[in-house]
């Protein structure tokens, strides 16, 4: 195994490891805001790692950036859709079509 290689999957499981420790011990309750406020940061890695799969040149380093773009894209997919959820929450509830509103006044 080469320097480059060995230095490159050192990176990646410590980031593995130091990401799980930090996730791991943020509250339930912050689990949203820390998604939707990271999605910009996960879109520059997703870059990043498309960017660097392209430098590759070796089948490990192939499968190292395929993995990266994966777990990005990952990332970036489940970051807008717990956004998008939690948005929803927000919004106001509209009757549907085939309810009335209640009527104000005597109750029938």
């Amino acid at each position: 195994m080469s320097t480059q290689l060995m230095f490159a999957v050192t990176v990646f499981v410590l980031g593995v490891l130091v990401g799980f420790e930090v996730i791991s011990k943020v509250p339930a309750t912050l689990h949203t805001p820390l998604m939707s406020a990271t999605n910009a940061v996960h879109g520059i890695i997703l870059i990043g790692a498309m960017l660097l799969a392209g430098t590759v040149q070796t089948w490990p380093g192939y499968a190292l950036a395929f993995t990266a773009v994966a777990f990005a894209t990952a990332n970036v997919v489940g970051g807008y859709a717990v956004t998008g959820r939690m948005l929803k929450m927000f919004r106001r509830r509209t009757p549907d079509a085939g309810h009335a509103p209640p009527r104000a006044g005597r109750p029938s």
